[in-house]
C-alpha cells in the first residue's frame, strides 16, 4: 500500500507591512454640511466634474514635470511653485539658478522609492533637513507634501499643513473632529502619512454613502478643501486674510487652497519674483 502523503500547512501568504493608521473620531454631520456646501458652491462654476477636471490637470502637469529621466529645469519648476498655493509666497529664494539646485536635489530624493510607503515620513523628515527649521520655511513640508500627491496622487493622499499640523493643532482634521468642546480639545494624532492616509479612507467612505463612486480621490481633495474653505471663511483673522483674501465667491477659498488659481486665463500666475512681477506660463490652464 502506498503511504499516504504528509499533510503539510498551507503556506501563508506574504502580507505587505502598512503603514500605521491611527483611529479618527470624524463628525458625520459637519461633512454632511460641508459636502452640502460644495456641491452647491461648485453649481456655479460648471459643476464639480470642471473642478475634478481641474485637479486632474493639474496632476497631469506634476507629473510631466517630475517623472522624466532629466532633471526639472527651473522654469518648469515654478509652474509647479504656481500652482500650490501655501508655497509660492514663500519660495522665492530659491527659485534662482544659485540656489534652485537644493531644490532640485532634496525632491529627487523624496521621490527616490516613493513606491515604498513606509519611507514616507522619513523621506518628508529629510526634505525639510535641508532647509533651516524656522517660520519662513514651513512652507517646505507643504513642497513635499504637493510633489508626492501630485505625482503619485493615488499612493499619496493630501498632506499639507493646512490637512493636519499635529504642532499647531490645526488644519481640517481638527474642524471635522467629533468632540464636546473642539476648541479646547489637543487632538493627540500625529502629522504623520499614516493619519493622512486614514483621513482620506474615512472621506472616501463617506462619499460612497452619499452616492460618489467614481473620481473618489479627488472628491476627497475638494471635499477636504472646502472643509478648511469653511474654515477661513469663519475665521477671516489677519493672516488668513493675507494669505487668502476674502472674497464674496463661496469656491475661492477651495480653488485658492488647491492651487486652481495659479494661473489665470492669460497664463499670469501668483507666483512672485523679486521685483513683484507675476511669472508667465503659456501652456497651463486650470480653471478658465
Amino acid at each position: 500500500m502506498r503511504a499516504a502523503a504528509p499533510v503539510t500547512a498551507p503556506r501563508q501568504a506574504l502580507s505587505r507591512p502598512e503603514p500605521e493608521r491611527p483611529r479618527l473620531e470624524l463628525s458625520g454631520p459637519k461633512l454632511a454640511a460641508a459636502f452640502e456646501r460644495l456641491v452647491s458652491g461648485s453649481e456655479e462654476h460648471g459643476g464639480i466634474e470642471r473642478y475634478v477636471a481641474a485637479l486632474q490637470a493639474k496632476a497631469a502637469v506634476f507629473r510631466l514635470a517630475l517623472e522624466r529621466d532629466d532633471e526639472v529645469d527651473l522654469k518648469t519648476f515654478k509652474t509647479l511653485c504656481a500652482l500650490s498655493a501655501t508655497v509660492r509666497r514663500r519660495v522665492t529664494p530659491y527659485l534662482a539658478p544659485a540656489s534652485f539646485p537644493v531644490l532640485r536635489t532634496g525632491i529627487d530624493r523624496l521621490l527616490t522609492g516613493r513606491e515604498d510607503t513606509l519611507t514616507t515620513d522619513e523621506r518628508m523628515a529629510a526634505f525639510r533637513g535641508a532647509f533651516p527649521e524656522d517660520r519662513k520655511h514651513r512652507w517646505v513640508h507643504d513642497l513635499a507634501a504637493e510633489v508626492l500627491h501630485g505625482v503619485d496622487p493615488e499612493r499619496y493622499p493630501l498632506m499639507c499643513r493646512w490637512v493636519w499640523d499635529a504642532n499647531a493643532n490645526t488644519g481640517v482634521l481638527r474642524e471635522i473632529w467629533h468632540a464636546e468642546d473642539v476648541d479646547q480639545c489637543v487632538i493627540g494624532t500625529p502629522s504623520r502619512y499614516g493619519t493622512y492616509l486614514m483621513l482620506r479612507e474615512e472621506l472616501s467612505q463617506f462619499l460612497a454613502a452619499n452616492g460618489v463612486f467614481r473620481d473618489v480621490l479627488w472628491y476627497v481633495d475638494l471635499l477636504t478643501a472646502q472643509v478648511y474653505a469653511d474654515y477661513i471663511g469663519a475665521q477671516g483673522g489677519t493672516y488668513l486674510r493675507t494669505e487668502f483674501g476674502t472674497p464674496e465667491d463661496p469656491m475661492h477659498h477651495v480653488q485658492r487652497l488647491l492651487g486652481l488659481d495659479g494661473v489665470d486665463p492669460r497664463g499670469r500666475t501668483r507666483l512672485k519674483a523679486f521685483d513683484g512681477e507675476a511669472f508667465i506660463v503659456e501652456d497651463v490652464k486650470l480653471l478658465d
